[in-house]
């Protein structure tokens, strides 16, 4: 089995890596679909949550307004720090018990957009940072989310920086081109990943 760790900053073109990955077979971690499944409803993260935030968080059916959330959040450090330490462990928790269950000889690619932030790197076998320049990744947030400027930043701002990424990566994939060359830089990647694993 070889672990990947793979990251990149918000509008960095990640995820879109991760789908290209599965193509070739990758087994997929999404840590941010398990961050949504353990603060459903009837979880303890979903507890935790109500716990630390209150009502204001809550939409009036009783479910988990994760827009207002966000916009507590990235707005109030503290506050951030105070979701994060309740949803990382239960992430981690959920990420490793996947792991464990793939097959031996499976590539197991963690999609973590905060792994630069967590410093949790001793479970990848090799860390790969999808980058891309902070005026192409506000472009595209700009045309895929709808956001502003002021939004698009803010979000950029609350995560690690460029450079600090690029700092723990062992690859990186350059998406500043088209899908077709994303996919090529991809392909190469995912050569380099089998022989990596065939050799351990």
């Amino acid at each position: 089995m070889l672990v990947v760790g793979l990251t990149g900053g918000v509008g960095a073109g990640k995820s879109t890596v991760s789908g290209l990955l599965a193509d070739h077979g990758a087994v997929i971690v999404d840590a941010d679909a398990i961050a949504h499944a353990v603060v459903e409803p009837g979880t303890s993260g979903f507890q935790q949550i109500l716990d630390a935030f209150g009502d204001e968080v809550l939409y009036y059916d009783g479910m988990l307004d994760r827009k207002a959330l966000a916009a507590l959040v990235f707005r109030d450090d503290a506050a951030r720090k105070q979701l994060e330490d309740i949803i990382h462990p239960l992430v981690r928790q959920q990420s490793d018990l996947m792991t464990a269950l793939a097959d031996d000889a499976a590539i197991v690619v963690h999609d973590v957009p905060l792994l630069a932030e967590t410093a949790r790197l001793d479970p990848y076998d090799v860390i790969v940072v999808v980058d891309a320049p902070e005026d192409v990744r506000i472009s595209r947030l700009l045309q895929s989310r709808g956001w502003d400027v002021s939004t698009a930043q803010a979000r950029m701002n609350a995560q690690a920086s460029r450079e600090d990424r690029l700092a723990i990566a062992d690859e990186v994939i350059v998406n500043t081109g088209d899908i077709s060359e994303l996919k090529d830089q991809v392909d190469h990647l995912w050569q380099r990943l089998v022989t990596r694993r065939d050799a351990a």
